[in-house]
């Protein structure tokens, strides 16, 4: 790469990395709903639980089976907002939804990044669109999902280490924090460490020997973070990890517990890889230069791990699709540059993959007006209960926003549904396709208001 063309490639087109980056915060926090009960129980809750003493724990947080690292972040936010008096729980969303802003203008800024070396800044550009406009990454990113932090976190590791030879100060702080980003991403998510094993010895096969020797030395400093947080919280180091890997690795009870699956489960999902990265990869065969093997070792070398662990589900895949996708974005732009008459197609290829959005997909988000409501219910709530619904489908203490008596039950016959008709705290009520209407209005409850199969009871 010449000097010039990579000064170019560091410009960052932040114009337009700045309004993508917000989309799918946006999108998260209109639509509300969850993709999975980790959404709320993983990091939600717990931070409720660590910011003011209260909050459901899931049954991984009585084992110590994770660890407080981004969750303690969380509470911190959510203790903050208590100071200035933001107590409003969609509001409290939208302060907790900074730290993935920040994470997603990176992740994009490093697409750029990685394109501009092998396309040209110009051409680059649209691979803001074309990853950030993605559909799976529309519905992660804004989310509290441990898939959400650690792709981010992989995706700008992986493209700090495909930086041409740095020289000065650079050469040695680049590895060294692609590292430690690398450690994060498995902090964040310790599945994640499928995903950076490849990359490791990626780095290592390719006799790049002082960037795999920082990277590691990185990595190392944030596991001795980690071991000291395990220590602080659960009274010994590294005891989240050997917990995770007991569970879900070494034994049986992930999938006793969940379910398991046949080794060729994500071969069907991998449709959902952008439309326009199958071309880019057909790209790859006669131009060299817009091979990028670094991310695409890792996200196969990922599928493989995954796909042997006999416990599946499709939100897994999510990091093999992004790392895929951001591989194949400067190739299907080569491609779309190379055929003129096809230049009108790059605004249409941004926005190609929206198209997933009006098929059925795992990566929907689940009951979204029932979420809306419990959150419009919070202002005058001083009891609540949703029904039909379990606990881990609800939105917790998160979205009440304060500490008042609530359930979850399947009907009105439910011992705690009679007492709660005769309770007079018990004064807002969500129910889903108006389960225990009559029942509702004859405690002396009115409709408020309605969202779809979703409706609000008050009293």
């Amino acid at each position: 790469m010449s000097t010039d063309l990579k000064a170019q490639s560091e410009a960052t087109p932040w114009r337009l990395v700045l309004p993508v980056a917000v989309v799918p915060m946006v999108l998260a926090l209109a639509q509300l709903g969850r993709l999975h009960p980790d959404e709320v129980y993983q990091y939600l809750e717990p931070a409720m639980h660590r910011a003011f003493g209260y909050g459901v724990l899931a049954w991984e947080w009585q084992t110590g089976l994770r660890n407080w690292a981004i969750p303690g972040v969380l509470a911190w936010l959510l203790e903050l907002c208590a100071a200035v008096g933001i107590d409003d729980p969609w509001w409290r969303r939208a302060v907790l939804a900074l730290p993935q802003l920040g994470l997603q203008v990176w992740v994009l800024a490093a697409v750029h990044r990685f394109s501009a070396r092998r396309v040209g800044p110009a051409l680059a550009r649209w691979s803001v669109g074309l990853v950030g406009l993605y559909m799976p990454l529309l519905t992660f990113a804004g989310r509290t999902m441990s898939e959400s932090y650690s792709t981010a976190l992989l995706a700008v590791a992986l493209e700090l280490l495909d930086r041409p030879g740095a020289t000065g100060w650079r050469r040695h702080a680049v590895p060294l924090g692609a590292g430690a980003l690398l450690g994060g991403a498995v902090v964040a998510r310790y599945g994640s460490a499928a995903a950076v094993a490849p990359a490791m010895l990626w780095l290592l096969a390719s006799r790049r020997w002082r960037e795999s020797a920082l990277s590691a030395a990185g990595g190392l400093v944030v596991a001795a973070l980690l071991g000291w947080l395990d220590q602080a919280t659960w009274g010994e180091a590294f005891h989240s990890f050997r917990a995770y890997y007991d569970f879900n690795v070494k034994g049986d009870q992930a999938a006793a517990q969940f379910g398991a699956e046949a080794w060729s489960f994500y071969l069907p999902w991998l449709g959902l890889l952008a439309p326009w990265a199958w071309p880019g990869f057909v790209a790859w065969f006669g131009q060299r230069q817009l091979r990028a093997w670094l991310p695409v070792v890792t996200a196969l070398g990922y599928l493989v791990a995954i796909s042997r662990v006999p416990h599946k589900e499709p939100r897994f895949l999510y990091p093999a699709l992004v790392l895929l996708s951001v591989a194949a974005a400067p190739a299907a732009l080569w491609l779309l540059a190379k055929k003129s008459q096809w230049l009108w197609l790059k605004p249409l290829a941004a926005v190609a993959s929206l198209a997933f959005l009006l098929l059925d997909t795992p990566f929907e988000a689940q009951r979204p007006e029932q979420f809306r409501l419990e959150a419009r219910a919070a202002h005058d709530a001083t009891g609540f209960f949703i029904i039909p619904e379990g606990v881990w489908g609800a939105g917790g203490y998160f979205w009440l926003g304060k500490n008042i008596p609530w359930f979850t039950c399947d009907f009105p016959e439910d011992p705690r549904f009679v007492q709660a008709m005769g309770d007079p705290r018990f004064n807002r009520v969500v129910t889903w396709e108006q389960h225990g209407h009559a029942a509702l209005l004859a405690a002396g409850f009115h409709v408020v208001e309605q969202q779809g199969k979703a409706t609000l009871y008050g009293r």
